[in-house]
């Protein structure tokens, strides 16, 4: 009988076991997730900052077409 109970006992230790590992690979995957996301994060505002200084540039290509042309009074 002792045997018995030892087995259950050994299964049930075996799936919590199994439980915790996929536990701690969940957590794993959720702390890297915000990493990622950091990362992404960085990425949108070095395309914004071209993106700001590009629009810089060409609108002071049609203030200079503007005046060149007489189309706003200088």
């Amino acid at each position: 009988m002792a045997e018995g109970s030892d087995n259950i006992i050994l299964r049930y230790l075996k799936r919590i076991d199994e439980k915790v590992d996929a536990l701690r690979e969940d957590n794993r995957e959720i702390k890297q997730r915000p990493g990622l996301l950091e990362q992404r994060y960085g990425l949108l505002e070095q395309q914004y900052a071209s993106l700001s200084s590009r629009i810089d540039r060409i609108e002071a290509r049609l203030d200079r077409i503007e005046k060149r042309l007489d189309l706003v009074e200088v």
